[in-house]
């Protein structure tokens, strides 16, 4: 399964560009596309102020989160 990493590099620490395997700045529309497509079966989009957002699957593990810590 490809990692998807958000960048935190939008307004207030939005992601407006994620890291997805090698892709280093896959901007944030490109991503839900993806995600909606059914590329990436550990993720999902969130909808917040009427954008759409890539959010890994609940799990336990903080390890894998989009926003994990550096």
């Amino acid at each position: 399964m490809t990692k998807i990493i958000g960048k935190n590099d939008g307004p207030g620490g939005r992601n407006e560009h994620y890291k997805i395997g090698s892709r280093n700045n896959v901007p944030r529309m490109q991503a839900v596309k993806e995600v909606n497509q059914g590329k990436h079966p550990g993720a999902h989009t969130v909808k917040i102020n009427r954008r759409e957002y890539v959010r890994d699957n609940p799990d336990h593990s903080k390890k894998d989160n989009v926003n994990r810590n550096k």
